[in-house]
């Protein structure tokens, strides 16, 4: 793995390590192609793509008797294992329930409601790997929001996985589509004669799905960009290579498009880290992924001038999981504001907020992160402000609305206060 200065990269170097899109934008146009033959095809269009780029005849795109047969005939205990995190995200994400409430201003009565959204679509992927963390992930918080109708699409296969099936069940999904990819977003975005169309499309993907969700913002809402998967990890010479390592082959496996970095003030620390990769990645399981990702120009072991100037690099990166390894770790996660999730310490890994531990895994990429936060039960809702202002609370203001509308031109707002007064 390349180990660099971060005092040697030219401000170009250093931009393509910071203004990443994972090979989004050089695909752009042939999601968009995709996307529009579902638009104007509907099922024929989903059947094509699903045997041209997952090799599958889809005969029932609807699969939603199948998740329920799943939940019943798979091992118990990998039953006890999907239930065992159900619980902890569902626990997790009811702390975020908000709360509808009411007070007096100055006589009005003002408040705020929260309200869910009615149909949702969640991504869970699949191809080279089966997610039924995924469908955790997404489809508890949605229920735990209120959300009506649920609707899961996930990629089509000779056999499809039973434990992601089971999973998909088990979390409370009330449709499932055997649909993935671009096709799948433009089917949620836009419907088919078989699948709705959704008010909101959520869930992590390739970059195919993370550029057809790019594409369809605007006719539907989306949580983020959410894919392929990044990490960085903060780490000074308290650290052990051999965790810190682990980290970044654990990320990688995701997908070639993958971005790993380490960053620290210690170039011993760099060199041995740099070390640990290559001796851990042959011990893998998808060791030709892992390296494929290893290579990227926005993955490395980056050397820091300070600990400050690491912080630093961290912050402008925003990175999706931020696991900081550091002899005085409270402080370091409190200079770096921007970040998905953050894992503290030697025994926080990535892989505990990727399953059990009760966050959500589903977080923004591509420096998403310096200006949004990851899926959430707050994805689901959206709120309304609502007043209740009687005559004296009304006449107390009437001097203000009437100058300000009159100052805005907008006489018929002011008219609109003083006949309540005539």
């Amino acid at each position: 793995m390349d180990i660099q200065s971060l005092d040697a990269l030219d401000e170009s170097e250093l931009a393509s390590v910071l203004d990443r899109d994972a090979g989004i934008d050089e695909i752009r146009a042939d999601v968009r192609g995709i996307v529009d033959e579902v638009r104007d095809r509907g099922d024929d269009a989903l059947r094509e793509f699903s045997e041209k780029f997952d090799g599958v005849e889809v005969d029932a795109l609807d699969i939603t008797a199948r998740t329920e047969r799943a939940a019943e005939a798979i091992d118990p205990e990998l039953r006890e294992a999907i239930e065992a995190a159900i619980d902890n995200v569902r626990a997790f994400h009811e702390r975020q329930v908000r709360t509808d409430w009411t007070d007096s201003f100055g006589g009005a009565r003002l408040g705020r409601q929260f309200r869910p959204l009615r149909r949702i679509g969640a991504y869970v992927p699949g191809g080279s790997a089966t997610y039924p963390s995924t469908s955790i992930m997404t489809v508890v918080p949605a229920k735990v929001a209120g959300v009506e109708e649920v609707v899961v699409v996930t990629p089509p296969a000779e056999e499809l996985n039973p434990v992601t099936l089971a999973a998909i069940g088990l979390a409370g999904a009330d449709e499932v589509y055997s649909v993935g990819g671009a096709q799948a977003i433009g089917a949620l975005a836009y419907g088919t004669e078989t699948i709705p169309p959704v008010e909101k499309v959520v869930g992590p993907g390739n970059r195919w799905v993370s550029a057809a969700k790019a594409e369809v913002r605007g006719d539907v809402a989306i949580d983020m960009i959410a894919g392929p998967t990044e990490v960085l990890v903060v780490a000074d010479e308290t650290a052990s290579p051999r965790l810190v390592a682990a980290e970044l082959v654990g990320q990688a496996e995701h997908d070639p498009h993958s971005s790993v970095v380490a960053v620290t003030p210690d170039e011993s620390l760099a060199r041995a880290v740099a070390d640990e990769v290559e001796a851990q990645v042959p011990d893998r399981a998808r060791p030709e992924i892992i390296r494929e990702a290893l290579a990227n120009e926005t993955s490395g072991v980056f050397v820091a001038p300070s600990m400050d100037e690491a912080t630093a690099f961290a912050e402008a990166y925003a990175v999706e999981h931020l696991v900081v390894m550091t002899a005085d770790d409270e402080a370091t996660v409190d200079a770096i504001d921007s970040a998905g999730s953050v894992f503290v310490g030697e025994y926080s890994p990535v892989a505990a907020g990727d399953y059990a531990s009760g966050t959500n895994h589903v977080l923004p990429t591509g420096a998403g992160a310096k200006t949004t936060g990851g899926l959430s039960v707050d994805s689901f809702v959206r709120s309304r402000t609502v007043q209740h202002l009687d005559r004296d609370s009304l006449d107390s203001l009437s001097d203000t609305i009437v100058t300000l509308a009159e100052l805005e031109g907008l006489e018929a707002h002011a008219e609109s206060v003083r006949k309540r007064f005539e």
